[in-house]
């Protein structure tokens, strides 16, 4: 079985029309980021293409399954937002990252796109499925199922289809082959053509609760149940974001430190010792730096929700809320919000290569100024 987080009132929906041989010809699969979406289409698609489905659900035992595990099913095909690389002329389709996407897949049904912009080598450039996945899609569906069932076309993220790419479609999509379902995992759903959207069955997928989330990070990532549901809590049912928050986590001892050793100089106005600070942040990765940024704004918003004396709304760990006893006090009505836009500007300037050294040393500075407010 695939490792989804809970959605079991839709899955068994799912499951309810494959049992009773009514699975509409195409399905968009809508929902917020890290609910999902994905990782219940794939758990479809094998359910489709296994030999001996019971109530539903694939076998996992059958050649089929365990072709479907490693995702290299040859009637399970895939269609996904894709960068051309430099130096290449022609136009490529996702059949040029195929092997990238099989190997994240493995890896995780959890990521967006900014994870796939990563796993391609790019972070920075628009990704598309150009036209020529169109023809791509209709070659791959006019040939006969190899394993004699469905054929089963996954596209992730169709909005990112230009318009000649969506047009294309638009006939498969209505009267498709026989035994094709079209799987479509979208995103934003107002992007797509409202002729897309007529020709589509739309499950739309809920948010996950905290306790879902909370209940897959123990069970998936081994947490501590305190830890847990500490970030579930700042996830938001968003399962991509709450598995981010655990690599944060594990960094978060280092992190704390370093924080508070910046409030602490800067209250002291030590610019010596604010330089030096800011010199052994700059060594870390560009990413791990990132990191950190995204911890202090959590901190600061969390130290100026502890003076309103409503322990619900703080999602700190036992150090922090020690640290607050004293610190919260200098986080006011006064300085949070320039403190925390000198936080994004900082995150911007490190996501475009800024010299870290001078993006950490000015925010420290900044920050003399700003705690006396």
């Amino acid at each position: 079985m695939l490792p989804i987080v809970a959605q079991k009132e839709i899955r068994e929906r799912l499951a309810r029309q494959v049992v009773e041989g009514r699975v509409p010809h195409a399905q968009l699969f809508c929902g917020p980021e890290g609910c999902g979406k994905l990782a219940i289409a794939l758990e479809l698609a094998q359910t489709l293409l296994c030999q001996h489905p019971t109530d539903g659900h694939a076998c996992g035992q059958c050649p089929s399954c365990k072709m479907a595990e490693g995702w290299v099913h040859p009637d399970l095909h895939f269609v996904f937002p894709v960068i051309k690389p430099s130096g290449t002329s022609s136009e490529i389709t996702s059949d040029y990252y195929l092997k990238e996407w099989r190997e994240q897949l493995r890896r995780t049904l959890y990521f967006d796109r900014q994870d796939w912009l990563k796993v391609m080598g790019v972070e920075k450039q628009q990704s598309q499925i150009p036209v020529a996945e169109s023809d791509n899609i209709l070659r791959k569906l006019s040939l006969t199922a190899s394993q004699g069932g469905y054929k089963v076309m996954l596209i992730w993220l169709p909005e990112q289809m230009n318009v000649q790419t969506a047009n294309k479609l638009l006939k498969i999509l209505e009267e498709p082959p026989r035994q094709t379902v079209f799987l479509l995992v979208c995103e934003q759903p107002e992007r797509l053509l409202a002729t897309i959207l007529s020709r589509t069955q739309r499950v739309d997928i809920p948010p996950l609760s905290t306790d879902d989330v909370a209940s897959a990070l123990v069970e998936q990532q081994g947490l501590q149940p305190d830890d847990a549901q500490r970030i579930a809590r700042q996830s938001g049912g968003n399962f991509i974001q709450a598995m981010r928050q655990t690599v944060v986590n594990a960094d978060q001892g280092l992190f704390f430190d370093m924080f508070v050793m910046l409030m602490r100089l800067a209250y002291q106005r030590d610019i010596k010792g604010i330089r030096q600070w800011a010199e052994s942040v700059a060594e870390w990765g560009r990413e791990r730096q990132k990191d950190f940024l995204q911890y202090a704004l959590r901190m600061v918003r969390e130290n100026f929700m502890y003076n309103f004396h409503q322990p619900e709304l703080n999602y700190m760990s036992q150090q922090e809320a020690d640290f607050a006893v004293r610190f919260a006090r200098f986080i006011n009505e006064r300085n949070v919000i320039p403190i925390s836009e000198e936080l994004e500007s900082c995150i911007r300037d490190i996501s475009q290569n800024v010299n870290a050294r001078m993006v950490f040393f000015d925010f420290g500075l900044k920050m003399i100024v700003l705690l006396i407010r």
